[in-house]
Protein backbone atom coordinates (compact mmCIF):
# COMPACT_ATOMS: atom_id res chain seq x y z
CA UNK A 1 0.00 0.00 0.00
CA UNK A 2 1.40 3.36 -1.02
CA UNK A 3 1.99 5.98 1.64
CA UNK A 4 -0.34 8.55 0.02
CA UNK A 5 -3.21 6.07 0.11
CA UNK A 6 -2.95 5.97 3.90
CA UNK A 7 -3.66 9.68 4.14
CA UNK A 8 -7.12 11.07 4.77
CA UNK A 9 -6.65 13.29 1.70
CA UNK A 10 -6.48 10.75 -1.10
CA UNK A 11 -7.88 10.45 -4.61
CA UNK A 12 -10.38 7.72 -3.71
CA UNK A 13 -12.15 9.79 -1.06
CA UNK A 14 -12.22 12.83 -3.34
CA UNK A 15 -13.72 10.83 -6.19
CA UNK A 16 -16.27 9.32 -3.78
CA UNK A 17 -17.34 12.76 -2.54
CA UNK A 18 -17.36 14.17 -6.07
CA UNK A 19 -20.01 11.59 -6.91
CA UNK A 20 -22.48 13.78 -5.02
CA UNK A 21 -22.42 16.14 -8.01
CA UNK A 22 -24.30 13.40 -9.90
CA UNK A 23 -26.87 12.83 -7.14
CA UNK A 24 -29.97 14.83 -8.06
CA UNK A 25 -32.34 16.02 -5.36
CA UNK A 26 -36.12 16.54 -5.68
CA UNK A 27 -35.98 14.63 -8.98
CA UNK A 28 -39.58 13.50 -8.50
CA UNK A 29 -40.65 17.16 -8.65
CA UNK A 30 -40.58 19.82 -11.33
CA UNK A 31 -37.42 21.88 -10.80
CA UNK A 32 -36.41 25.19 -12.28
CA UNK A 33 -32.74 24.46 -11.52
CA UNK A 34 -30.82 21.25 -10.98
CA UNK A 35 -30.44 20.53 -7.26
CA UNK A 36 -27.60 18.17 -6.36
CA UNK A 37 -26.42 16.59 -3.16
CA UNK A 38 -23.00 18.23 -3.43
CA UNK A 39 -24.61 21.67 -3.50
CA UNK A 40 -26.98 20.79 -0.67
CA UNK A 41 -24.07 19.73 1.54
CA UNK A 42 -22.18 22.92 0.65
CA UNK A 43 -25.17 25.09 1.56
CA UNK A 44 -25.56 23.11 4.79
CA UNK A 45 -21.92 23.76 5.67
CA UNK A 46 -22.35 27.51 5.12
CA UNK A 47 -25.54 27.62 7.20
CA UNK A 48 -23.74 25.65 9.92
CA UNK A 49 -21.21 28.49 10.08
CA UNK A 50 -24.00 31.04 10.50
CA UNK A 51 -25.66 28.97 13.25
CA UNK A 52 -22.37 28.35 15.03
CA UNK A 53 -21.42 32.03 14.99
CA UNK A 54 -24.85 32.95 16.35
CA UNK A 55 -24.40 30.44 19.18
CA UNK A 56 -21.03 31.97 20.02
CA UNK A 57 -22.66 35.40 20.13
CA UNK A 58 -25.16 33.92 22.60
CA UNK A 59 -22.26 32.98 24.88
CA UNK A 60 -21.94 29.29 24.04
CA UNK A 61 -18.68 27.52 23.26
CA UNK A 62 -18.76 25.64 19.94
CA UNK A 63 -16.45 22.75 19.06
CA UNK A 64 -15.93 23.65 15.42
CA UNK A 65 -13.96 20.50 14.69
CA UNK A 66 -17.01 18.51 15.73
CA UNK A 67 -19.30 20.63 13.54
CA UNK A 68 -17.08 20.19 10.47
CA UNK A 69 -16.36 16.50 10.98
CA UNK A 70 -20.02 15.80 11.78
CA UNK A 71 -21.10 17.44 8.55
CA UNK A 72 -18.52 15.41 6.62
CA UNK A 73 -19.41 12.10 8.25
CA UNK A 74 -23.15 12.65 7.75
CA UNK A 75 -22.38 13.54 4.11
CA UNK A 76 -20.59 10.20 3.71
CA UNK A 77 -23.60 8.40 5.20
CA UNK A 78 -25.90 10.13 2.74
CA UNK A 79 -23.65 9.16 -0.17
CA UNK A 80 -23.91 5.50 0.75
CA UNK A 81 -27.73 5.58 0.74
CA UNK A 82 -27.91 7.37 -2.56
CA UNK A 83 -31.40 7.88 -3.96
CA UNK A 84 -33.74 7.25 -1.03
CA UNK A 85 -36.46 9.83 -0.41
CA UNK A 86 -35.69 11.82 2.76
CA UNK A 87 -38.64 10.38 4.69
CA UNK A 88 -37.55 6.83 3.93
CA UNK A 89 -33.89 7.63 4.56
CA UNK A 90 -34.59 8.99 8.03
CA UNK A 91 -36.97 6.14 8.89
CA UNK A 92 -34.48 3.47 7.86
CA UNK A 93 -31.68 5.29 9.69
CA UNK A 94 -33.81 5.36 12.85
CA UNK A 95 -35.34 1.87 12.74
CA UNK A 96 -32.36 -0.02 11.30
CA UNK A 97 -29.55 2.00 12.83
CA UNK A 98 -26.98 -0.75 13.33
CA UNK A 99 -27.52 -2.30 9.92
CA UNK A 100 -27.38 1.09 8.21
CA UNK A 101 -24.16 1.99 10.04
CA UNK A 102 -22.54 -1.26 8.96
CA UNK A 103 -23.62 -0.70 5.38
CA UNK A 104 -22.23 2.86 5.36
CA UNK A 105 -18.89 1.65 6.71
CA UNK A 106 -18.69 -1.23 4.24
CA UNK A 107 -19.61 1.01 1.30
CA UNK A 108 -17.02 3.60 2.30
CA UNK A 109 -14.28 1.00 2.78
CA UNK A 110 -15.02 -0.59 -0.60
CA UNK A 111 -14.82 2.79 -2.34
CA UNK A 112 -12.00 4.29 -0.24
CA UNK A 113 -9.73 1.37 0.64
CA UNK A 114 -6.84 3.66 1.56
CA UNK A 115 -8.61 5.56 4.35
CA UNK A 116 -6.41 5.76 7.45
CA UNK A 117 -7.44 4.07 10.68
CA UNK A 118 -7.87 7.37 12.54
CA UNK A 119 -10.33 8.67 9.96
CA UNK A 120 -12.27 5.41 9.94
CA UNK A 121 -12.43 5.44 13.73
CA UNK A 122 -13.84 8.97 13.64
CA UNK A 123 -16.47 7.95 11.08
CA UNK A 124 -17.46 4.88 13.07
CA UNK A 125 -17.63 6.83 16.35
CA UNK A 126 -19.86 9.41 14.69
CA UNK A 127 -22.23 6.82 13.23
CA UNK A 128 -22.60 5.06 16.57
CA UNK A 129 -22.93 8.23 18.68
CA UNK A 130 -26.27 9.43 20.05
CA UNK A 131 -25.82 12.75 18.21
CA UNK A 132 -27.22 14.84 21.05
CA UNK A 133 -24.46 17.44 21.31
CA UNK A 134 -24.99 21.12 20.52
CA UNK A 135 -22.79 20.66 17.46
CA UNK A 136 -24.98 17.81 16.22
CA UNK A 137 -27.98 20.10 16.68
CA UNK A 138 -26.31 22.77 14.54
CA UNK A 139 -25.66 20.22 11.81
CA UNK A 140 -29.23 18.90 11.83
CA UNK A 141 -30.75 22.37 11.87
CA UNK A 142 -28.52 23.42 8.96
CA UNK A 143 -29.58 20.32 7.07
CA UNK A 144 -33.28 21.16 7.32
CA UNK A 145 -32.74 24.85 6.67
CA UNK A 146 -30.89 24.02 3.45
CA UNK A 147 -33.71 21.64 2.53
CA UNK A 148 -36.23 24.40 3.24
CA UNK A 149 -34.33 26.71 0.87
CA UNK A 150 -34.52 24.07 -1.86
CA UNK A 151 -38.22 23.49 -1.19
CA UNK A 152 -38.92 27.18 -1.65
CA UNK A 153 -37.31 27.05 -5.11
CA UNK A 154 -39.51 24.17 -6.28
CA UNK A 155 -42.77 25.02 -4.52
CA UNK A 156 -44.22 27.51 -7.05
CA UNK A 157 -43.98 24.93 -9.85
CA UNK A 158 -45.38 22.10 -7.69
CA UNK A 159 -48.03 23.81 -5.60
CA UNK A 160 -50.79 21.66 -7.14
CA UNK A 161 -48.89 18.40 -6.67
CA UNK A 162 -50.33 15.81 -4.29
CA UNK A 163 -48.52 15.78 -0.94
CA UNK A 164 -46.63 19.04 -1.42
CA UNK A 165 -48.22 20.71 1.63
CA UNK A 166 -47.40 17.68 3.77
CA UNK A 167 -43.78 17.98 2.68
CA UNK A 168 -43.79 21.65 3.70
CA UNK A 169 -45.22 20.76 7.11
CA UNK A 170 -42.65 18.02 7.69
CA UNK A 171 -39.75 20.37 6.92
CA UNK A 172 -41.18 23.09 9.17
CA UNK A 173 -41.71 20.61 12.00
CA UNK A 174 -38.10 19.51 11.85
CA UNK A 175 -36.86 23.10 11.88
CA UNK A 176 -39.15 24.00 14.79
CA UNK A 177 -37.43 21.33 16.89
CA UNK A 178 -34.25 23.42 16.73
CA UNK A 179 -35.67 26.80 17.73
CA UNK A 180 -33.46 26.63 20.82
CA UNK A 181 -30.55 27.60 18.59
CA UNK A 182 -30.16 31.36 18.41
CA UNK A 183 -29.68 31.46 14.64
CA UNK A 184 -32.64 29.29 13.64
CA UNK A 185 -35.23 31.95 14.39
CA UNK A 186 -33.10 34.54 12.63
CA UNK A 187 -32.99 32.38 9.51
CA UNK A 188 -36.69 31.49 9.47
CA UNK A 189 -38.14 34.87 10.35
CA UNK A 190 -36.39 36.72 7.55
CA UNK A 191 -34.09 39.68 7.75
CA UNK A 192 -30.38 40.18 7.15
CA UNK A 193 -29.10 36.77 8.27
CA UNK A 194 -31.75 35.01 6.19
CA UNK A 195 -30.72 37.14 3.22
CA UNK A 196 -27.10 36.07 3.78
CA UNK A 197 -28.06 32.38 3.63
CA UNK A 198 -30.10 33.05 0.50
CA UNK A 199 -27.23 34.94 -1.13
CA UNK A 200 -24.87 32.03 -0.47
CA UNK A 201 -27.48 29.70 -1.96
CA UNK A 202 -27.42 31.70 -5.19
CA UNK A 203 -23.95 30.30 -5.83
CA UNK A 204 -25.82 27.07 -6.60
CA UNK A 205 -27.13 28.77 -9.74
CA UNK A 206 -23.68 29.53 -11.16
CA UNK A 207 -22.09 26.75 -13.20
CA UNK A 208 -18.36 26.13 -13.35
CA UNK A 209 -16.69 25.91 -16.80
CA UNK A 210 -19.86 27.49 -18.15
CA UNK A 211 -18.64 27.76 -21.75
CA UNK A 212 -18.01 24.06 -22.37
CA UNK A 213 -20.02 20.81 -22.13
CA UNK A 214 -19.02 18.86 -19.02
CA UNK A 215 -20.27 15.92 -16.93
CA UNK A 216 -21.13 16.24 -14.16
CA UNK A 217 -21.74 19.94 -14.15
CA UNK A 218 -20.72 21.55 -10.89
CA UNK A 219 -21.55 24.89 -9.37
CA UNK A 220 -19.43 27.50 -7.63
CA UNK A 221 -20.83 26.49 -4.24
CA UNK A 222 -20.33 22.76 -4.78
CA UNK A 223 -16.76 23.40 -5.96
CA UNK A 224 -16.11 25.45 -2.81
CA UNK A 225 -17.19 22.58 -0.56
CA UNK A 226 -14.87 20.20 -2.39
CA UNK A 227 -11.97 22.59 -1.74
CA UNK A 228 -13.01 22.92 1.93
CA UNK A 229 -13.16 19.15 2.42
CA UNK A 230 -9.70 18.78 0.83
CA UNK A 231 -8.28 21.28 3.31
CA UNK A 232 -9.96 19.63 6.28
CA UNK A 233 -8.60 16.22 5.28
CA UNK A 234 -5.13 17.68 4.74
CA UNK A 235 -5.25 19.43 8.12
CA UNK A 236 -6.27 16.11 9.67
CA UNK A 237 -3.24 14.45 8.08
CA UNK A 238 -0.80 16.98 9.54
CA UNK A 239 -2.44 17.05 12.98
CA UNK A 240 -3.56 20.66 12.77
CA UNK A 241 -5.33 22.26 15.72
CA UNK A 242 -9.02 23.12 15.83
CA UNK A 243 -8.48 26.81 15.06
CA UNK A 244 -6.42 26.09 11.95
CA UNK A 245 -8.97 23.54 10.74
CA UNK A 246 -11.71 26.11 11.27
CA UNK A 247 -9.87 28.84 9.34
CA UNK A 248 -8.71 26.62 6.49
CA UNK A 249 -12.10 24.95 6.02
CA UNK A 250 -14.23 28.08 6.11
CA UNK A 251 -11.80 30.16 4.05
CA UNK A 252 -11.98 27.47 1.37
CA UNK A 253 -15.78 27.33 1.69
CA UNK A 254 -16.19 31.09 1.24
CA UNK A 255 -13.27 31.87 -1.07
CA UNK A 256 -15.53 32.36 -4.09
CA UNK A 257 -18.32 34.18 -2.25
CA UNK A 258 -17.72 37.47 -4.13
CA UNK A 259 -18.68 35.67 -7.35
CA UNK A 260 -22.31 35.85 -6.27
CA UNK A 261 -21.99 39.56 -7.02
CA UNK A 262 -19.68 39.46 -10.07
CA UNK A 263 -20.18 36.01 -11.64
CA UNK A 264 -17.16 33.88 -12.53
CA UNK A 265 -14.70 35.57 -14.86
CA UNK A 266 -12.68 32.87 -16.60
CA UNK A 267 -8.89 32.88 -16.17
CA UNK A 268 -7.97 33.60 -19.83
CA UNK A 269 -10.05 36.78 -19.75
CA UNK A 270 -8.45 37.89 -16.49
CA UNK A 271 -4.98 37.16 -17.85
CA UNK A 272 -5.35 38.85 -21.23
CA UNK A 273 -7.34 42.00 -20.49
CA UNK A 274 -4.89 44.56 -19.17
CA UNK A 275 -5.90 45.98 -15.80
CA UNK A 276 -8.96 43.74 -15.45
CA UNK A 277 -7.80 41.75 -12.38
CA UNK A 278 -7.21 44.94 -10.38
CA UNK A 279 -10.52 46.39 -11.52
CA UNK A 280 -12.36 43.20 -10.58
CA UNK A 281 -10.71 43.09 -7.16
CA UNK A 282 -11.68 46.70 -6.50
CA UNK A 283 -15.26 46.12 -7.62
CA UNK A 284 -15.53 42.91 -5.59
CA UNK A 285 -14.42 44.65 -2.42
CA UNK A 286 -16.83 47.54 -2.96
CA UNK A 287 -19.68 45.10 -3.58
CA UNK A 288 -18.85 42.85 -0.64
CA UNK A 289 -18.69 45.86 1.69
CA UNK A 290 -21.96 47.32 0.45
CA UNK A 291 -24.03 44.17 -0.11
CA UNK A 292 -22.67 41.31 2.01
CA UNK A 293 -21.11 42.77 5.15
CA UNK A 294 -24.30 44.61 6.22
CA UNK A 295 -26.09 41.24 6.30
CA UNK A 296 -23.99 39.81 9.15
CA UNK A 297 -23.25 41.06 12.68
CA UNK A 298 -20.34 43.46 12.92
CA UNK A 299 -18.35 41.04 15.05
CA UNK A 300 -18.21 38.51 12.19
CA UNK A 301 -17.08 40.90 9.49
CA UNK A 302 -13.31 41.07 9.92
CA UNK A 303 -13.09 37.28 9.91
CA UNK A 304 -15.17 37.01 6.74
CA UNK A 305 -13.16 39.81 5.11
CA UNK A 306 -9.99 37.80 5.64
CA UNK A 307 -11.64 34.73 4.14
CA UNK A 308 -12.97 36.38 0.98
CA UNK A 309 -10.35 39.07 0.29
CA UNK A 310 -7.14 37.10 0.84
CA UNK A 311 -8.08 33.41 0.86
CA UNK A 312 -4.79 32.29 -0.67
CA UNK A 313 -2.55 34.20 1.73
CA UNK A 314 -0.97 32.37 4.64
CA UNK A 315 -1.91 33.75 8.04
CA UNK A 316 0.96 33.96 10.52
CA UNK A 317 0.65 31.98 13.68
CA UNK A 318 1.61 28.75 15.27
CA UNK A 319 1.15 25.65 13.09
CA UNK A 320 -2.01 24.76 14.98
CA UNK A 321 -3.66 28.17 14.61
CA UNK A 322 -2.55 29.75 11.32
CA UNK A 323 -4.04 29.47 7.83
CA UNK A 324 -2.52 27.61 4.89
CA UNK A 325 -3.52 30.00 2.13
CA UNK A 326 -1.11 28.60 -0.43
CA UNK A 327 -2.46 25.11 0.14
CA UNK A 328 -6.03 26.36 -0.19
CA UNK A 329 -5.03 27.60 -3.65
CA UNK A 330 -3.52 24.20 -4.45
CA UNK A 331 -6.81 22.53 -3.42
CA UNK A 332 -8.72 25.04 -5.55
CA UNK A 333 -6.61 24.01 -8.53
CA UNK A 334 -6.96 20.31 -7.72
CA UNK A 335 -10.75 20.62 -7.60
CA UNK A 336 -10.69 22.34 -11.01
CA UNK A 337 -8.43 19.56 -12.32
CA UNK A 338 -10.94 16.96 -11.11
CA UNK A 339 -13.81 18.75 -12.83
CA UNK A 340 -11.98 18.69 -16.18
CA UNK A 341 -10.28 15.30 -15.80
CA UNK A 342 -13.34 13.34 -14.72
CA UNK A 343 -15.54 14.77 -17.47
CA UNK A 344 -12.90 13.87 -20.06
CA UNK A 345 -12.69 10.34 -18.67
CA UNK A 346 -16.47 10.07 -18.97
CA UNK A 347 -16.12 10.93 -22.66
CA UNK A 348 -17.39 14.51 -22.55
CA UNK A 349 -14.45 16.63 -23.58
CA UNK A 350 -13.50 19.82 -25.38
CA UNK A 351 -10.37 21.79 -26.17
CA UNK A 352 -11.17 24.04 -23.21
CA UNK A 353 -11.28 21.10 -20.81
CA UNK A 354 -8.18 19.42 -22.23
CA UNK A 355 -6.18 22.66 -22.16
CA UNK A 356 -7.41 23.43 -18.68
CA UNK A 357 -6.54 19.99 -17.35
CA UNK A 358 -3.06 20.15 -18.88
CA UNK A 359 -2.33 23.66 -17.58
CA UNK A 360 -3.57 22.94 -14.07
CA UNK A 361 -1.58 19.69 -13.96
CA UNK A 362 1.57 21.57 -14.93
CA UNK A 363 1.10 24.16 -12.19
CA UNK A 364 0.40 21.52 -9.53
CA UNK A 365 3.36 19.38 -10.58
CA UNK A 366 5.81 22.27 -10.61
CA UNK A 367 4.58 24.20 -7.58
CA UNK A 368 5.48 23.57 -3.96
CA UNK A 369 2.48 22.67 -1.83
CA UNK A 370 1.66 20.82 1.33
CA UNK A 371 -1.19 18.66 0.04
CA UNK A 372 0.82 16.09 -1.93
CA UNK A 373 -0.62 17.20 -5.27
CA UNK A 374 1.74 15.16 -7.46
CA UNK A 375 0.82 11.92 -5.72
CA UNK A 376 -2.88 12.78 -5.98
CA UNK A 377 -2.53 13.45 -9.71
CA UNK A 378 -0.83 10.08 -10.22
CA UNK A 379 -3.63 8.38 -8.31
CA UNK A 380 -6.27 10.02 -10.53
CA UNK A 381 -4.34 8.91 -13.62
CA UNK A 382 -4.40 5.30 -12.40
CA UNK A 383 -8.03 5.39 -11.34
CA UNK A 384 -10.58 3.42 -13.33
CA UNK A 385 -13.22 6.12 -13.86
Amino acid sequence: MRMEERKALNADVLHYIFGAASMHRWNDHLRTIDLTELDKQAHKAAISWILGKAEEDAGRVIDWDRVISGNLYSFIARLALTDLKPQLYHRISTEKTEQVNEYVLEDFISNVPGAPERFMRGLEDYLRSDKTSAEDGISRAAHYLATRWEFRTIYPANREMYGIEQTREEIDQQINQHMGLAGVGMLTEGGDIADMADLIGQLRFQKRWARTPRVPQTTVLGHSLLVAVMMYLSDTDIGAGTRQKYLDYHTALFHDLPEVLTKDVITPVKANVDGLPALLESYERESVESRIMPLIPEGWRDELRSMVYEPFSDLPGRPESGRRGGDIKACDRLAAFMEAHISTRYGISSKTLRDGEREIRSVLENGSDGIGAEALLRSFDRMDI
